[in-house]
C-alpha cells in the first residue's frame, strides 16, 4: 500500500516540476518576442553626449532644464536643454507642459535623439515641491551637481 503512495508523490512531483519548467520556457518566449520599445531605459545627458543611441531607440532622458534655455515656440512647440551638470542635451517638445515644469527644475522625458536633439514625446515633471525622479537625482549625485531642497528632504 505504501508503494503505491510513493509513487504517486514521485509522479506528482515530476507533474510539478514539468509544468514550472513549461511555464518558465513560456515566458523566456513571450519576452523574446516583445517589441524593442518595450522596454525603455533610462540614460542621463552625459551618457547620451558620450554614446549618442541610435534614432530608432525609445529611451528616456532626464535631468535639470538648463536656466535660460527655455523657448516658446509657435503653438505647443518648447525647445530646452537638459543637463545632469556634466553635459547638456537639446531637447524640443510638441505639446502641453506639466503645471510645475520650469527652468532649473527637475525632469524626465521620453522620445528618441535624432540628429543631435531630443525629440521628446513626453515630458514628466515632478508633481510637487520636493519631488525629484529617482533617476534624475542618481545622475545628478554621479556628476557631483546634486543639491537636495532647501529643509534637506528629497523625496522620490
Amino acid at each position: 500500500m505504501t508503494g503505491g503512495f510513493k509513487s504517486l508523490k514521485k509522479r506528482r512531483r515530476i507533474q510539478v516540476l514539468s509544468l514550472a519548467g513549461i511555464s518558465l520556457a513560456l515566458v523566456l518566449v513571450l519576452l523574446w518576442f516583445l517589441p524593442d520599445d518595450s522596454f525603455q531605459f533610462f540614460r542621463s545627458p552625459s551618457e547620451v553626449a558620450e554614446a549618442p543611441p541610435p534614432p530608432n531607440e525609445r529611451f528616456r532622458i532626464g535631468g535639470l532644464v538648463e536656466e535660460g534655455t527655455l523657448v516658446r515656440g509657435q503653438g505647443k512647440q518648447v525647445s530646452f536643454f537638459v543637463t545632469d551638470g556634466g553635459a547638456s542635451i537639446p531637447v524640443v517638445y510638441t505639446g502641453i507642459l506639466p503645471d510645475l515644469f520650469g527652468e532649473g527644475e527637475g525632469m524626465v522625458a521620453q522620445g528618441n535623439f535624432v540628429n543631435g536633439r531630443f525629440e521628446a514625446v513626453e515630458i514628466l515633471a515632478r508633481h510637487d515641491e520636493t519631488y525629484m525622479p529617482a533617476e534624475v537625482i542618481n545622475a545628478l549625485k554621479e556628476q557631483g551637481v546634486y543639491v537636495a531642497p532647501d529643509d534637506g528632504v528629497a523625496t522620490n
